[in-house]
């Protein structure tokens, strides 16, 4: 099956918005092995989305419609569809219900054209809004599906997630099942990556090996097509072993997994404790981490020490290290580390410095960035990266590769990371 998904709202064309929800359904029909091979977004305008409709039907047999289900003049989509393929709307009764309660429990007058968002096409299989008021739909026309969803993110990624994805899914794979597996990658580039298991994406069959590559990440999606879940995840499991005895030292987690929540799930796990002293960063790793629930249990706290004076008087960084070596530099870091671990008296400590740029720090290039992470009594480990992006992409790198490098460190010393 191939598919076309026809983003509608002129905001898109003005570039006040994202599209962000093209990338959620392509990422989604990947794992039900649906081709997409055009994203097209159309203006509020019935003629023009007419002819993206007549357009996409030459080319596509699924084709999935997101945004213009709202209560305004310039939300056509549905009058749009209706008309072009000769069915009518009516009224959905749930959706009308939901609707008129949530105007109630706001204790607000609800409008006429309220009424127009329960509004679906006669015959067509409902996707329940659980997260705003426009339900959405599938509808069976002519050895086609066409798919109408919401707009908003929050609204259209469960609705397509929990009401559209399964049943599209019983459609195209009546009796099986599919099943999809996240590899999560960190250091390696996806070139490399694909190099290193080029056999295995060669041969592909079932399971589907599918990489992508976002925010310096790579990751895997195995996804099996079996009779039941178990058969599925033998499948999932023998290609996922063949994986990483290819680049299982760059594998970090799973699935919904992130860099900052392995590592809060290692520290909670193992009821270690953390405190961090940052520079270039100002506060970043901590932002990160402090993200995930529970943390509050091994994150004691940490420090901003952007200047050499703020190195010296709140961690108390001896001169000799910044007058021999300077802030860019191993000692720098590893001292960093190791001073705000017992300021806290935690069980690692982790310093970031660097020169983010764009401007050089005397005579370390922008980009220059050093990481030091102190465990136990150890010496402070020390790791350098050089990076060659902006100034905040540079900052938000550091914060994952010290996440990275903390992984590997504590798996290197026996606290498991999968």
């Amino acid at each position: 099956m191939n598919a076309e998904i026809i983003a509608v709202g002129s905001e898109l064309l003005l570039g006040q918005i994202t599209n962000t929800n093209a990338r959620f359904i392509s990422n989604q029909l990947s794992e039900l092995g649906i081709n997409v091979y055009y994203h097209t977004v159309v203006g509020d305008n019935v003629g023009r989305l007419e002819e993206a409709i007549k357009i996409a039907e030459s080319r596509a047999n699924l084709i999935i419609f997101s945004g213009g289900l709202g209560p305004t003049k310039d939300d056509l989509t549905k009058e749009t569809i209706a008309k072009y393929l000769q069915t009518e709307l009516v009224y959905d009764e749930f959706a009308m219900k939901s609707i008129e309660e949530f105007f109630a429990k706001q204790n607000r007058n609800m409008t006429e054209n309220n009424r127009k968002q329960a509004l679906i096409l006669k015959d067509c299989d409902v996707l329940v809004n659980k997260h705003g008021m426009a339900p959405g739909m599938i509808f069976d026309y002519n050895n086609r599906i066409y798919i109408l969803l919401p707009g908003p993110p929050k609204e259209i990624e469960p609705m397509f997630q929990f009401e559209a994805k399964p049943k599209l899914a019983a459609r195209l794979h009546e009796g099986t099942k599919i099943v999809s597996h996240v590899l999560r990658f960190y250091g390696i580039g996806e070139a490399e990556l694909e190099v290193r298991i080029q056999d295995l994406l060669e041969h592909q069959s079932n399971p589907t090996i599918a990489p992508l590559a976002s925010d310096g990440e790579v990751t895997l999606r195995i996804t099996a097509n079996a009779e039941n879940d178990e058969q599925a995840w033998i499948l999932i499991n023998q290609t996922k072993e063949a994986i990483i005895s290819r680049v299982g030292e760059y594998l970090y987690g799973v699935d919904d997994d992130s860099l900052s929540s392995k590592v809060a799930e290692m520290l909670i796990t193992n009821n270690l404790t953390i405190a961090v002293a940052e520079s270039l960063t100002a506060g970043l790793f901590q932002s990160e981490l402090a993200s995930n629930p529970g943390i509050s249990q091994s994150l004691l706290g940490g420090m901003v020490t952007y200047t050499e004076q703020v190195k010296k008087e709140q961690l108390g960084m001896p001169n000799d290290i910044l007058e021999q070596f300077g802030v860019v530099s191993a000692e720098c870091a590893g001292a960093m580390s190791r001073l705000v671990k017992n300021k806290f008296n935690s069980d690692i400590g982790v310093g970031l410095t660097g020169a983010a740029g764009p401007e050089a720090h005397g005579d370390k290039p922008a980009g220059t960035v050093w990481i030091g992470i102190a465990i136990g009594d150890d010496k402070p480990y020390t790791y350098r990266l050089q990076l060659s992006g902006m100034r905040n992409t540079n900052r938000l790198r550091a914060v994952k590769f010290a996440f990275h490098y903390l992984i590997q460190l504590l798996s290197e010393k026996g606290y498991s990371k999968i």
